[in-house]
């Protein structure tokens, strides 16, 4: 589709011969003889830019662009003018114009500024789709009880600068409400920088958050910036930070209470402006306890607590939920919506949820993918969920197991298939904690790796 270009003067031969000159360029070109005329057409279809002369009767140019920007705050105005004057055109940018051209009017320079003005306009709207998908992507869906103190408490922890302890079960979208609180403070024109500390190896947590100088070890060929670099002025994430080392909690708490530090193998002090947020799947009081934890980080921490409630204490907030990942799904992938039965979405409703709303995300893009037609009913959940179908009355007949022998074309599919699912499900149950997982199986965390990636298990990446 052509973009479009309305031009407003009030000489028929400048509307005459740049309309033409712009069409010949494949615009879409409409005219205007004044300022109120302009106003009426941009109410109507808001063109993708317009060229405004300033000196008009009745209501000038600079009086229809402040009157532009004032209703239409994201239009692209381009000003022109035969009488133009430095004053006039700071001004004009002053007023929201991307730009000013002066008359007589340059055939190259025209449509070059056009040119320009459009890919900026184009640009702008790109970004702010893309702003409006990662923010519905990180959206706090929900409107059960818990989830209303839940926005409670990040409206009041928010525009603070104090440190936020945030506990819940895996799943729940702990990191969500770290940039939900992150977007209600001061700082949310800032970076937001998030580190799973449980992923990073010990051997590598130092660097990644304090960064390291060049030569500080085996392998550091570059100088590095930290994650407390990076969010300078922002915020940082500390999530799982109960998998942290006892060695690198000393360290953190140094530079929370300093907000200093040395980068790994450097002498030279870093100060950084950051408010940190951690989460944790533990209880760290426990951990404290057992002397996993050092008691003062955990106070420096524990300033403000919030707890994210586990989605099967929201059950209401499914139906919500499902609607919102399908929608994301679809236009990611682009993947066509479909329609749960309500039997189907009571069987969601049922289901305790143990991977929370991770688990709740994934088992909605597999059944958009894997359940034919438009409509998704009771079978489909049970299979995917690998339980026995929700029976809504005592009439209905007793719904038979989802899991059926199937045909395999060799022992060793068969074996794989049942390796793959018991092997998921045993990962599942311990929340996908490989270690804790291979200890269960009896086997070495190097030989589950092995399996897992052979048989190419999905470890569930955080939504």
């Amino acid at each position: 589709m052509a973009e479009s270009i309305l031009i407003v003067d009030d000489e028929a031969a400048i509307l005459n011969s740049l309309g033409q000159i712009l069409e010949d360029e494949g615009y879409e070109v409409q005219v205007a003889k004044s300022g109120v005329d302009a106003l009426k057409l941009i109410a109507g279809d808001q063109p993708d830019l317009t060229i405004l002369d300033i000196w008009m009767p009745e209501m000038d140019g600079l009086e229809t662009l402040r009157r532009i920007r004032e209703q239409f705050p994201k239009a692209q105005v381009m000003m022109m003018s035969g009488h133009g004057s430095i004053e006039t055109a700071v001004k004009a940018i002053k007023l929201g114009a991307y730009d000013y051209i002066e008359k007589p009017l340059s055939l190259e320079n025209v449509t070059l500024r056009v040119r320009h003005a459009l890919d900026q306009h184009r640009l702008e709207a790109e970004n702010q789709s893309l702003r409006t998908k990662v923010e519905r992507r990180f959206e706090l869906i929900g409107q059960a009880p818990a989830m209303q103190r839940l926005r409670e408490l990040i409206a009041t922890a928010g525009p603070t600068n104090s440190r936020v302890l945030i506990a819940g079960e895996n799943g729940t979208g702990k990191e969500l409400v770290a940039r939900a609180i992150h977007q209600h403070s001061p700082r949310a024109d800032r970076p937001f920088v998030a580190v799973n500390c449980a992923a990073i190896p010990e051997t590598l947590i130092e660097s990644e958050l304090f960064g390291h100088e060049k030569g500080a070890f085996s392998g550091a060929t570059s100088q590095k910036r930290g994650q407390f670099e990076q969010a300078d002025g922002g915020t940082l994430f500390l999530d799982e930070i109960g998998d942290m080392s006892l060695a690198t909690q000393a360290k953190v708490l140094r530079a929370l209470q300093e907000q200093q530090f040395n980068r790994v193998g450097g002498t030279k002090t870093i100060k950084v402006d950051v408010r940190v947020l951690a989460a944790s799947n533990k209880d760290l009081a426990k951990e404290i306890e057992a002397g996993h934890f050092r008691e003062d980080l955990y106070y420096r921490l524990n300033v403000l607590p919030v707890t994210v409630p586990p989605l099967r204490s929201r059950r209401d907030d499914i139906p919500l939920l499902v609607r919102h990942f399908m929608q994301i799904h679809s236009e990611e992938q682009g993947l066509k919506t479909k329609q749960l039965t309500p039997a189907a979405m009571e069987q969601l409703q049922q289901y305790d949820w143990p991977g929370n709303i991770r688990e709740l995300r994934n088992l909605t893009e597999r059944l958009m993918i894997m359940v034919p037609g438009s409509q998704i009913d009771v079978d489909h959940v049970a299979a995917a969920l690998q339980v026995r179908p929700a029976m809504p009355s005592a009439a209905q007949a007793p719904a038979q197991p989802s899991l059926v022998l199937k045909e395999y074309d060799s022992l060793r599919e068969a074996r794989n298939a049942f390796e793959k699912e018991y092997i998921t499900r045993k990962l599942k149950e311990n929340r996908w904690n490989v270690s804790r997982t291979a200890d269960e199986l009896r086997i070495e965390r190097s030989h589950l790796h092995r399996k897992i990636k052979l048989l190419n298990i999905d470890l569930r990446p955080e939504i």
